[in-house]
């Protein structure tokens, strides 16, 4: 158990923070606490974890700023339900530190949606099928209208066809590529640079949306791989790295 009597240096309340922290992910293990439940009181938790109560509330938002804890305004904390939010402040964060490419943010996410794409097409509902080609029917309305609304259509179809999936985790990493995908939509539209370009990408949406309908995970993910391979070719002729 830490010796609290002891004078806290900074490194050493952020050592306690760090190691409450771990204690309170593991008492939501151990204890089966589903989002939506209610932790022990800060007092409970703070003799549970051998800490000074500042200490257990520095853990707590901690969490909360991690999105596995939520702190209302009665100060109890719940388990949150898991977003994409902080994993997009990660891969935000580590685009711009390592200085990657567009073009390597393009092949992680080629990978991860060709598996999503196949999974959508088995495990689709009819909701989500119907929700795809009204997407790709919207993105060819919007076609005149600029590439904004373009860009939130875009980004809503591959986020539905990862919900398709059937699999929480490929959602939420999906979603998580949003920040650092509208960052840099605006350069692959305009590396496209004509209007017969653009309606290519579109038709291009449209197969893989009339796939996922028919359910055919193999027609959907040879349309992903077409689509991922156009806007890379297209880049790379723009000179975009």
């Amino acid at each position: 158990m830490p010796d609290t009597s002891l004078p806290a240096t900074k490194d050493s309340v952020i050592n306690l923070a760090e190691m409450a922290m771990r204690g309170i992910r593991d008492l939501i293990r151990e204890t089966g606490l589903r989002p939506g439940d209610t932790l022990p009181s800060e007092a409970a938790l703070a003799a549970r974890l051998g800490v000074s109560r500042p200490v257990t509330r520095e853990a707590l938002r901690g969490l909360a700023t991690l999105r596995i804890l939520d702190i209302g305004q009665s100060r109890k904390a719940r388990v949150a339900l898991p977003d994409a939010e902080p994993v997009a402040l990660i891969l935000d964060h580590t685009v711009v530190a390592r200085g990657l490419s567009i073009q390597q943010v393009l092949d992680v996410r080629r990978t991860l949606e060709a598996r999503t794409v196949s999974l959508a097409a088995l495990r689709r509902s009819d909701a989500q099928a119907a929700e795809l080609l009204d997407l790709a029917a919207r993105m060819f309305a919007a076609l005149e209208r600029g590439h904004a609304e373009l860009m939130d259509l875009d980004i809503r179809f591959h986020s539905v066809i990862a919900q398709a999936s059937g699999n929480p985790l490929h959602a939420m990493l999906i979603d998580s590529f949003q920040g650092v995908t509208r960052k840099t939509w605006s350069i692959g539209w305009h590396s496209r640079g004509t209007y017969q370009n653009r309606l290519g990408n579109i038709k291009c949406h449209e197969r893989i949306a009339t796939a996922i309908m028919a359910q055919d995970a193999r027609r959907a993910e040879e349309a992903m791989s077409e689509h991922f391979d156009s806007a890379i070719t297209v880049l790379l002729r723009a000179g975009v790295t």
